[in-house]
């Protein structure tokens, strides 16, 4: 026999918003606020991975802390609100699953290791067809994607956003109350950092801790001669950290197996081999862990003082 759900006016919280109705709000706008609190809080830590900069790899990022934090003994969501250019389904072998549900829900597509996810590549017709929505239906979309999805009781939920700071993370920054903090991807080049440094401001409006940075495509390693050469430069992401005073998570190197290893969906298979790259992103997760799961003030008290983990 299933445990019943927990109720909002039973929680003894109070700190949730969710207990009492808003001046002005309407019954049934608090009803969807107390059904998106109550889906939310089976999540334990819930973590939004962003950049100011497109052509990071943001989104093999979101997929891989996932796939990691799965094969670390975590029962991990990953939700995708890139609606416009969704990715993850292609990086996880999902591209041809659509999703499915009954009665307002929607049951997210299992991925190996029990990974749980959702994108709108699973809701459209076709995986080619182009989603053209205002900022209105994205909020809508997002919004159902936390409330409506059955995620059940989860370690954690990645959230992959698109980049920059519009609608989209900023839709995911207010509706999430209690995030743990963000994770910022980059590329060590210039070009990069300057437009993440917007992303920790964004993150600092909306009152987000931000928990890291992760310096993407931080040199290759010749598979001939095994020279290094910084194809963007190296440490523009470390610098970053260090000037704006937030920790730097660490590096990821490009690695020419991971770009087929994302192509063809086998990320996870790539993530669990000896490969420099897949090393790199196990060594991220430990980090992350140790961050997330240590005890609050300690945590705030790293976040906030802008050193490495």
């Amino acid at each position: 026999m299933e445990p019943e759900e927990a109720k909002c006016e039973d929680c003894s919280s109070a700190s949730c918003s969710a207990r009492a109705k808003k001046d002005g709000e309407s019954d049934s706008d608090f009803q969807e606020r107390q059904a998106l609190a109550q889906r939310l809080c089976g999540i334990k830590h819930k973590l939004l991975v962003l950049s100011g900069k497109g052509g990071v790899g943001k989104s093999t990022v979101a997929a891989a802390l996932a796939v990691a934090l799965s094969g670390a003994g975590r029962d991990v969501g990953l939700l995708d609100i890139d609606l416009h250019g969704p990715s993850i389904p292609r990086l996880l072998g999902l591209s041809d699953v659509r999703a499915t549900g009954t009665g307002g829900s929607i049951d997210p597509v299992m991925a190996p290791g029990d990974l749980r996810v959702m994108s709108m590549g699973f809701l459209l017709p076709n995986k080619d067809d182009a989603l053209i929505w205002r900022g209105p239906l994205k909020y809508s979309m997002i919004k159902q994607f936390l409330r409506d999805v059955e995620w059940g009781e989860l370690d954690y939920l990645i959230v992959d956003s698109p980049p920059g700071t519009g609608d989209e993370p900023l839709s995911i920054g207010q509706l999430i109350e209690d995030a743990d903090g963000v994770v910022l991807v980059t590329t060590p080049q210039a070009l990069s950092t300057s437009d993440v440094r917007k992303s920790v401001n964004f993150a600092r409006q909306l009152n987000l801790p931000v928990l890291g940075v992760i310096e993407n495509m931080s040199g290759l390693s010749c598979p001939e001669c095994g020279k290094r050469v910084d194809v963007f430069g190296a440490g523009g992401g470390k610098d970053m950290a260090s000037d704006m005073g937030v920790p730097f998570l660490g590096s990821v190197p490009i690695d020419p197996l991971m770009v087929p290893a994302g192509d063809r969906g086998e990320l996870a298979e790539y993530l669990s081999s000896d490969a420099p790259g897949a090393l790199a992103f196990r060594s991220l997760i430990e980090k992350l862990i140790k961050l997330v799961e240590s005890d609050v003030s300690a945590r705030d008290a790293h976040v906030h003082g802008g050193t490495d983990v």
